[in-house]
Parts: C-alpha cells; structure tokens; sequence
C-alpha cells in the first residue's frame, strides 16, 4: 500500500505574500527610506546631527 502524502498549503500562501509584499516595498523605495532614517538616527545618537 502506497501512502498518501499530505502537503501543507499555509506556508506556500504565506510565502507568496510575503514576497510580494517585499516586491512591494522595493518598488515603493523602501529601502532607502529605511536607511537614510537609520543613518539619521545614528548621527543623532552619537551627538553629529
């Protein structure tokens, strides 16, 4: 007797959305965004801006 091998459906959606969530947000430049706030945070920090 064969068995039937069962596969999971949740992480492949999961995985689907989350990458076009990424697509999203790469073509939204959000990338950048989120370094120039970091870079901005850091200067603050250490007392430059």
């Amino acid at each position: 007797m064969r068995k039937k091998i069962e596969i999971r459906k949740t992480p492949f959606v999961l995985l689907v959305f989350f990458l076009l969530l990424w697509i999203v947000g790469v073509t939204l430049n959000e990338p950048a965004r989120v370094l120039e706030q970091a870079k901005s945070i850091c200067l603050s920090c250490i007392g430059i801006g």
